[in-house]
């Protein structure tokens, strides 16, 4: 049997897959494995690309821009291995990652997921590890950047802590190795979701079957922002931290794991914030003597973002298997 089955979602990236593929084979040594690129309808020449230089990889087209969840579970329902690895296109090895992986899933049978840290291409650790649901959930928080908030927040919604400094709650699905066994217990990725949080409610779900391991001293480059496609692009701020889709995502994620509280709870804070942001701009335009009403971009983007938030609400509250995908364009967010 094969040991690993390498699964790939691919939109529009062969390059980044060249790059990717080039770097397992470079350093991967000591296990079989098979490479499986399931395509979301990327409509442009990555399959001739891609087989013309590894012929043997597993092509498989979705037929559609399913997202994520959908095209791995395409993926995991094809693999032959007897470990499954989840791993971005715009991954790069640098080391024989895919033994070492494997071979915690052959030693510890308690153990239900391993993964590894990811790092840039100079190697900086990336500067924000969610790896406990506290953390991800806290920064879901839109509040003043004071010690005051963080603590506050930090006691009401604390860490999980383990003894073992590698566990965690949850792993990134870009560089994810499990079981077929595990997954057959605790179900596939969730295909309601098309991008973004998928991977931290299966974390949950993971965790049930067994340990979560994210090795401290192992590592996978992971570039991100690979896809060309609209949802990938945006520019930060304090309080526009959040692209649309994964915050779509998140809330829909927040809502299977922690219940209807917990996310109305959010919901709620950011219809609070909507006008708490327009009084304090305005008020800030007022003493610095600009027109009452200039400068609101920031604060009309937020409003437009909450209002896309809540028209996936009854979807989101009632649980209703779906679709979440927000179909971008210049002016606002919409359902599909």
């Amino acid at each position: 049997m094969i040991d690993v089955s390498i699964i790939i979602v691919n939109y529009k990236t062969p390059q980044l897959i060249l790059d990717c593929l080039q770097s397992v084979y470079a350093h991967t040594k000591g296990v079989d494995f098979e490479v499986i690129v399931v395509d979301n309808e990327s409509q442009d020449n990555s399959r001739a690309l891609v087989l013309a230089q590894y012929p043997d990889v597993r092509w498989l087209d979705m037929g559609y821009n399913a997202g994520f969840s959908r095209a791995n579970n395409l993926g995991i329902d094809q693999a032959t291995g007897r470990n499954i690895l989840l791993l971005n296109s715009d991954t790069l090895l640098i080391d024989d990652l895919l033994t070492r992986l494997a071979g915690v899933l052959d030693n510890q049978p308690d153990v239900a997921a391993v993964g590894a840290m990811q790092i840039n291409r100079e190697g900086d650790v990336h500067y924000q590890i969610f790896d406990t649901f506290g953390k991800i959930r806290r920064h879901f928080y839109i509040v003043p950047q004071s010690n005051f908030f963080r603590k506050l927040l930090y006691k009401a919604i604390p860490d999980t802590h383990y003894d073992d400094p590698n566990e965690v709650d949850w792993l990134s699905g870009a560089c994810i190795m499990t079981r077929p066994s595990v997954i057959e217990k605790a179900g596939k990725l969730n295909d309601s979701f098309f991008m973004y949080g998928e991977d931290v409610e299966w974390g949950h779900r993971l965790g049930k079957q067994g340990r979560m391991l994210m090795l401290r001293d192992a590592f996978v480059v992971h570039l991100e922002f690979g896809s060309s496609d609209t949802y990938q692009q945006h520019i930060p701020t304090h309080i526009n931290r959040f692209k649309t889709q994964a915050q779509v995502s998140n809330l829909l994620w927040i809502r299977k794991q922690y219940g209807i509280g917990a996310y109305l709870f959010l919901i709620f804070h950011y219809l609070t914030l909507v006008p708490i942001i327009f009084l304090w701009k305005i008020s800030v335009n007022l003493h610095n003597r600009q027109p009452l009403l200039g400068d609101l971009d920031t604060q009309k983007r937020f409003a437009r973002q909450v209002g896309t938030y809540l028209r996936f609400l009854p979807d989101t509250l009632l649980n209703r298997k779906g679709f979440y995908k927000v179909v971008e364009t210049q002016d606002f967010a919409s359902l599909r």
